[in-house]
This record gives C-alpha cells, sequence and structure tokens, in this order.
C-alpha cells in the first residue's frame, strides 16, 4: 500500500463488521493506511448525505460494511441500506460524480479476509476512476 491509495471512509456496524475489522487488524491482513471506519449501531442507520458529503469532502470512495441478514435491530436491514445506498448513488450521479465511489458489501465479526478483499479491490476500482 502506498501513500496514493484511494481515500476509503467504511461505515461499519459495532455488533457485526466492526469485529471482522478488528480482526483483519489484529491478523496484520494489509490494507491500505488511507481507509477511514466510523462505527455505527446499524447500517440502516446511515444517511444518504452523511455518503455524499464524505466523498465531496475529500474520500475517494465510501464502503458500507452492511449487517446482512445478522442484523439485531431491523429485519429488513439489508434492502433498507441497499435503498439508501442507492438514493446516495442518485444523489452523487446529480451532481456530477461517479456512484461507482459507493459500494456496500456485508462483513461479519469473522470477515477479516473478505473485508480485506472488498476494499482492495474497491481500491483498484477508485484508482481507475
Amino acid at each position: 500500500m502506498t501513500a496514493a491509495d484511494p481515500r476509503i471512509l467504511v461505515f461499519s456496524t459495532q455488533n457485526i463488521s466492526d469485529p471482522g475489522i478488528d480482526l483483519a487488524g489484529s491478523a496484520h491482513m494489509p490494507y491500505s493506511t488511507a481507509v477511514n471506519v466510523i462505527s455505527l449501531p446499524c447500517s440502516s442507520g446511515i444517511h444518504p448525505k452523511w455518503i455524499v458529503r464524505a466523498i465531496k469532502s475529500g474520500f475517494d470512495g465510501v464502503f458500507i460494511a452492511a449487517d446482512g441478514s445478522d442484523c439485531a435491530f431491523l429485519a429488513d436491514c439489508t434492502d433498507k441500506t441497499a435503498s439508501l445506498v442507492k438514493d446516495a448513488q442518485d444523489m452523487l450521479k446529480e451532481a456530477g460524480e461517479d456512484p461507482r465511489r459507493i459500494r456496500m458489501g456485508a462483513i461479519c465479526s469473522v470477515c477479516a479476509e473478505p473485508f480485506v478483499n472488498n476494499l482492495k479491490q474497491f481500491g483498484d476500482l477508485l484508482q481507475q476512476l
């Protein structure tokens, strides 16, 4: 990883994806130091305007580490999170930005390797944009 790596903001969930992200760090799995993580109780609580603001504030991309079917708060968490991601992508498109700068993936508490792989693929895409 280099200083030229894309800046990625990750919205993560405290009970589901945070432990997976922590596991990636404690296992010394390499991913960019240009990744910043914000922890929230539930991925469906993210406001689309937060995502767009992150892009406008200088982040190259935003990754939502969604709860998936493991959410303790909402049975339809995945659908709600997908809907807000689509809303944010539409807002980004209206602002003249590439909607591919936003990505969502289900990251569980033991998903260290999938987290690192998702960020690598997303970073590669962002460098091409």
